[in-house]
């Protein structure tokens, strides 16, 4: 008989959301005072070396059990798929640059709006898994559905709807995923 074994299939994403966890958990226990101090990003002073801490660590922070397994779940999905395709290397860099992006946007555009979670990540993904069909210089239709679906319903959500949701970090999310998916998978033609 042979034995099924758990594998650590992937490792970035794996201990991403481990930390994601962890900080979901610590939030929770503190009432959103370890959140606040550690995983989220506001307009605090350029002179608190946190402010560019948080630049990085925010998306590891959620407001809520909800907010966590919402973002878990297509991180779980896109991830490890993405993961293997492009190696470890890339998905970490993929997720520092939307890190970076969202915390600094949000800090220069919506200075009263405090900001955490890895929903930039996310769309990152989301966009980035939608090229991986890019091949003899063609833009899959699918990427292209995807891109006007879920960008153009953040730019509407972002204008018709007060939600609560920095639909900002979702758009540069998605272009940033975009920019990759399309430097990479030219470089594969």
């Amino acid at each position: 008989m042979t034995r099924i074994k758990i594998k650590f299939n992937s490792p970035v994403i794996l201990s991403f959301l481990a930390v994601c966890f962890v900080a979901t958990v610590a939030g929770v226990l503190t009432g959103s005072v370890s959140t606040q101090l550690l995983f989220m990003t506001y307009h605090s002073p350029l002179t608190d070396p946190m402010t560019y801490v948080r630049f990085f660590t925010h998306v590891f922070g959620h407001a809520d059990w909800n907010h966590f397994f919402g973002n878990a779940t297509y991180i779980l999905i896109l991830g490890p798929l993405l993961e293997e395709k492009y190696g470890s290397k890339i998905v970490v860099e993929i997720m520092v640059i939307s890190a970076l992006a969202t915390g600094i946007a949000n800090y220069l555009f919506f200075p009263n709006v405090a900001l955490c979670g890895a929903s930039g990540i996310v769309f990152a993904l989301i966009l980035l898994a939608s090229f991986t069909g890019f091949k003899d210089g063609e833009i899959p239709l699918t990427f292209i559905l995807v891109a006007v679906i879920f960008i153009g319903q953040q730019i509407y959500e972002g204008i018709a709807i007060d939600n609560n949701i920095s639909n900002l970090s979702h758009i540069i999310g998605g272009v940033i995923g975009s920019i990759v998916g399309f430097i990479l998978n030219r470089k594969s033609i």
